[in-house]
């Protein structure tokens, strides 16, 4: 597996393999894209752990709509090609950022309402 982050509110586009872009009619499948409920805070930036499956070798991430529409200045063609990387490296970036679980906080934020 391999693994990347993405900032909260970007969504995935298209998908490179070894062969060019991701045919979902030759793989007769969508390529497994699994957002993980860790993320980090980098620069006061939310970004989420992504697991993505070996043969995926790039992703392209964009402005998801109410990042577009919310935004005084619109951005044009904003679309980043993400770098993966191993788990070594997503473990090194977890232990290292200040990690947040999302489930674990939702779990003590209702734990501490209901006393």
């Amino acid at each position: 597996m391999k693994y990347f982050f993405l900032s909260d509110g970007w969504i995935i586009g298209r998908v490179w393999e070894l062969g060019g872009l991701w045919d979902e009619s030759a793989w007769r499948r969508k390529p497994q894209i699994q957002q993980m409920e860790l993320c980090i805070w980098e620069n006061e930036e939310k970004l989420w752990l992504y697991r993505v499956e070996d043969a995926v070798l790039m992703v392209e991430v964009k402005p998801g709509e109410n990042l577009v529409t919310t935004s005084a200045a619109k951005p044009i063609g904003q679309v980043v090609l993400k770098r993966l990387i191993s788990a070594d490296q997503a473990i090194d970036l977890l232990c290292s950022a200040q990690i947040r679980n999302a489930g674990l906080n939702q779990q003590l934020l209702t734990r501490d309402a209901t006393g």
